[in-house]
Parts: structure tokens; sequence; C-alpha cells
């Protein structure tokens, strides 16, 4: 196969692979940032609020709160955002959404900054629990009009005030002078509470999807590699 062959064949895998990688939604850009946000620690991230110039930094730590409440297993939550949604085509799409929030923050060592919660959005990335089903059977959550053989979903996902996370966001004082992490410099607020593996997966709508891409853009950058080579090697012995 002749090198200009080589190059075409890896150019279209990896424009493939791209492609695909947009249909991930906003969980692309999440997994990116998650990725690719340097590190501090809480005590530089405090120091990091007063600066004339805001940062968009990446926290560990545990949460933990003064206001937690139970779920049905009496665990204590800080966060749950529970979403009816519609399946639309191609995509669910939110018919509504229920959200409870609590003032919490994150503790590492003796040191500790608030989360802003409530801007959590597209950045919160936990184990949902699901519920699948017709619309028929569930009448008293539904808005008006619609068809009872709607395919829907009640998506549930919540934070306990003990685990281990990831947060992501921007360190700045609230109206108070309270230090908090917030989003920011036109990026969102991101809270993880598991594995950073788990996490790609989850934001990349699964294993599998997560696999092809990979797939995708190694095997196009290997075909380019190779063409790039092999011409480079014919010119020399030419």
């Amino acid at each position: 196969m002749e090198p200009p062959v080589l190059l075409v064949f890896g150019l279209g895998l990896v424009a493939a692979g791209a492609l695909f990688m947009r249909s991930f939604g906003p969980g692309q850009r999440v997994g990116r940032l998650l990725a690719s946000t340097p590190r501090v620690s809480v005590e530089q991230a405090l120091a990091l609020t007063t600066e004339a110039v805001p940062r968009y930094v990446r926290l560990d730590g545990r949460l933990d709160s003064d206001d937690d409440f139970p779920d049905e297993r009496q665990q204590p939550l800080i966060f749950r955002r529970r979403r009816l949604e519609e399946w639309r085509g191609r995509h669910w799409e939110i018919l509504g959404e229920a959200r409870d929030v609590v003032p919490f923050q994150l503790n590492e060592g003796l040191a500790s900054i608030a989360i802003d919660g409530q801007a959590l959005d597209v950045g919160l990335v936990v184990l949902p629990r699901e519920a699948l089903g017709a619309a028929s059977e569930a009448p008293e959550m539904l808005p008006d009009g619609l068809d009872p053989a709607t395919r829907l979903r009640l998506r549930v996902e919540q934070v306990s005030a003990i685990e281990h996370a990831t947060v992501v966001g921007t360190p700045a004082l609230d109206p108070k002078g309270k230090a908090i992490l917030t989003a920011g410099t036109g990026r969102p607020l991101i809270l993880s509470t598991l594995e950073p593996a788990q996490a790609m997966q989850l934001l990349a709508g699964g294993r599998n999807r997560a696999l092809v891409v990979a797939v995708l853009l190694v095997s196009g950058l290997a075909l380019l590699a190779m063409g790039a080579a092999w011409g480079i090697v014919r010119m020399i012995a030419g």
C-alpha cells in the first residue's frame, strides 16, 4: 500500500474518532477537564481566592457537612438530583428536575473550602440510579398532554457526606467573603466521586463507546505514522 493511501486512511480514522467523541456531548469536555486540570491543595486554593486572575484547579479531599439529610437507606446526603426524562429519537430530554442540596465543603487535613452545590450541572459525575418505564406507569409525575406510551427514565444522582471526591472549579469569595469553589472562567464546576477510569467510562456513555474511540484514534495515528515514515524512507532511497 502506497504512503498516500496510508495517510488518507489514517486521517479518515482520526476524523471518525473525533466525530464519535462529539456524540458524547458535554461529557467529553467534562472528562477532558477532569484529566487535564492541574491539582492544587485546599490551602493553595484558599490562597487563590484573592488572586486578580481567576484560576481553574482540581482538588481532592473528603466531603463533609453539618446539615446532611438521610436517604431511604439512612445514608447522610449533601446533594441529590432527580430527573424525569423523555426519550426523543436518539437522546433523553429532561421533563422535570428536583434538587436537594445543603451547604457542604471539601476537607484536606485541617483545611477546608466550601463547594457551590447550586452550581453543579453537567459536572456531576456519580453512579446514577435509573428506572425505566412508560408514562402510563407514573401519571402523577407527568406534564399534561404527554402520550401514555412515551418512554421515560427517572434518574437519581446523589452525593454522600462521607465520600472522597475530586472537585474541579474556580476558587472565589462568595458575597459574604467566604472562600468557595464554583464554576468560572467559562468552565463548569465538576464533582466526581468515582475513580478516574470509572469516571471516564461513565462520561463516554459506557466502556464499549470509549473503546471504539480509542481504537479509531490509535489506529488512525498509527497509519499516519507508518505512511509518513514510509514516505521518508522512499524519498531517501530515491
